[in-house]
């Protein structure tokens, strides 16, 4: 519990001290945002700000979880690396787009057909290493079942055999990876919006693998007798601890994120948290619980791909002024800071609602 909350301590500190520098730094090399010439005119003004700094958060939750460890003990888990993996592995695609955004000064970017393959070859990558490992109770990270609040009766080994199995584990890997990073992306787009839904988002998973530690199946602290009511998670309080490290970067972050934005998440910050929360989903065998927890992220990204589906059947057509959503709602003059405050209260009823779902779970496994 004291690596949780140093972890949490020395990545805010890290992001609210040294946030500044970076966006000095970037400013320096030419590493401003490029503003499309279809976004709001209100964007404009935006134009040349540092972005990249999804470097930033995610450098201060790394060191702020191995710090956590380093001065309040205890030894870093396979379950949090494969956070940091998924999460590092997204955010490197992400800093190659954005690069090239900057540097060619135009929208472009990675193709989106190689964002998809790399996102791809890292969720595969994850999925495999978490499926073969063991832990010191033979429990491997990723789960065979697909998971809601805890594993379903369904079965991907069982199903379909081991060879089969295994491929559409991996495939359903992939889907979360792809759809979070995606929908995380789509929500980024005004200053503060997307760092403040994640760290509500994400936030929840700290709740959910500290209850997870103290209710697990190996845990000393689980009455013999409400077996049936605990949690097989590998590592869960691991889980809770890169979760508090990412939103500790993420509050310090925030500081300077907030409008006006003196730096920008970027691509790069983006991808890296829907890394993370995919990661965290199906560690913490919460996969389906996901899109509550992500509500927010769920809407923008089906206004999106509703948006699109209208336009291309009628020729150009638009049933909202402008997608992702939130640029719909600047397009109708709302402010800004109105926008992004209204859609954090937004993602932090989503968020409560699957946090407390997840205990009323558990409240009813207790035999009466």
């Amino acid at each position: 519990m004291l690596a949780l909350l140093l972890a949490a301590a020395f990545s805010m500190i890290f992001t609210l001290v040294l946030t500044p520098l970076f966006a000095r730094v970037f400013r320096r090399l030419g590493l401003g945002q490029f503003i499309r010439a279809d976004t709001p005119t209100t964007h404009v003004v935006k134009r040349g700000t540092p972005s990249m700094g999804g470097v930033v958060f995610v450098t201060a939750s790394v060191v702020g979880y191995f710090l956590g460890h380093l001065v309040g003990g205890g030894r870093p888990s396979a379950s949090a690396m494969l956070v940091i993996l998924m999460m590092g592995g997204l955010g490197i695609i992400g800093f190659i787009d954005d690069l090239m955004k900057v540097t060619k000064q135009n929208s472009l970017g990675l193709p989106g057909i190689y964002k998809i393959i790399g996102t791809v070859v890292i969720g595969v990558i994850f999925a495999l290493i978490g499926i073969t490992y063991r832990d010191s109770h033979g429990r491997s990270p990723v789960s065979s079942a697909v998971s809601f609040i805890r594993d379903l009766p369904f079965d991907f080994l069982v199903t379909f055999g081991v060879g089969v199995g295994t491929v559409a584990i991996v495939a359903w890997v992939v889907f979360i990876t792809v759809s979070a990073s995606n929908a995380v992306n789509l929500t980024d787009g005004l200053d503060g919006l997307a760092a403040g839904a994640s760290i509500f988002a994400i936030g929840s998973y700290i709740i959910i693998g500290y209850w997870q530690s103290i209710q697990s199946c190996y845990s000393l602290s689980v009455n013999p007798e409400n077996l049936f009511k605990c949690y097989t998670v590998s590592s869960p309080l691991e889980l809770a601890t890169i979760a508090a490290a990412i939103v500790g970067s993420l509050v310090g972050f925030l500081w300077w994120n907030t409008s006006p934005a003196q730096i920008m998440m970027g691509d790069t910050g983006s991808f890296a948290l829907g890394g993370a929360l995919a990661a965290l989903a199906i560690l913490s065998r919460t996969e389906l619980l996901l899109v509550l927890i992500g509500g927010l992220f769920a809407i923008i990204t089906g206004q999106v791909i509703i948006q699109r589906i209208y336009f291309k059947l009628t020729k150009g057509k638009r049933i909202w002024r402008s997608s992702p959503y939130h640029h719909h709602f600047e397009m109708k003059g709302w402010p800004e800071v109105t926008i992004v405050v209204r859609f954090w209260i937004i993602a932090g009823l989503f968020v409560g609602a699957g946090v407390g779902l997840f205990y009323l779970e558990w409240l009813s496994s207790i035999a009466p």
